[in-house]
């Protein structure tokens, strides 16, 4: 994309945002403002922002879970199931990847991290420790917390293949969750409907340590179309 065309751009998109700058609008206006930005060659991915009251250097405080987006991401996840017995062979029928036991953990150690979420059965846990410094920094841990850790194999991996299954966690830094829900070129309802399930979601794991405001604010972005505030207690124009 050319400068000249790519400045063309910054500015329709600052000119349909300026009327909103200051505002917080409902979560249908807020997507269709997002689709009406000037497109580009790539579909782009719609991500949310929330802002928690919650102090992350509490351990009663921490905000990390799993959210099912009923409409998906629109990504292709790789995954890859460390199990054995019925449940590796019930990862292989429901699609995963890549599924094994200690000879997969081995090759983890030896760095293959050819996958994007990495799923185990309880019962591998104790030989999953060593992995810590492996898998740890880029998120790829299994965690009961997030699902990760299940006896129901199967339909884990579906929903994770179907880009259903999204992590998030509150960052260090700001107490702010981000995450994907959806890519541009989905329906506006299956948007609204993702928006929805996070938002649900993110309520229901409130920590019992958060006083006050829970949910500070709440923006919808893509990625080359500015972000937008939405109220999320008003998901739908009345």
């Amino acid at each position: 994309m050319s400068h000249r065309k790519n400045s063309k751009r910054k500015q329709k998109i600052k000119e349909l945002l300026a009327p909103y700058a200051s505002k917080k609008i409902a979560g249908d206006k807020a997507i269709e403002l997002l689709k009406s930005m000037p497109e580009i060659k790539f579909d782009q991915t719609v991500e949310i922002a929330v802002k928690l009251g919650i102090d992350t250097k509490q351990a009663d405080q921490q905000v990390r879970s799993t959210v099912s987006l009923p409409a998906g991401t629109g990504k292709k996840v790789r995954v890859a199931v460390i199990a054995q017995g019925d449940n590796a062979k019930a990862a292989i029928e429901a699609g995963a990847d890549k599924v094994g036991a200690q000879d997969f953990i081995k090759e983890i150690e030896d760095g293959f991290l050819e996958f994007d979420k990495l799923l185990a059965s309880p019962d591998m846990m104790r030989d999953l420790g060593k992995l810590g410094r492996v898998l740890g920094p880029k998120g790829l841990m299994p965690n009961p917390k997030d699902g990760t850790v299940t006896n129901d194999i199967g339909p884990a991996v579906k929903s994770i293949k179907l880009g259903q299954q999204v992590s998030f966690r509150a960052e260090k830094d700001g107490a702010i969750v981000q995450f994907p829900i959806g890519k541009l070129s989905f329906a506006p309802a299956d948007l609204l409907t993702n928006l929805k399930a996070s938002l649900d979601t993110i309520q229901k794991v409130k920590p019992s340590g958060a006083k006050g405001i829970y949910v500070i604010s709440v923006y919808v972005s893509s990625t080359m179309g500015g972000s937008v505030q939405i109220d999320p207690t008003r998901l739908v124009t009345v």
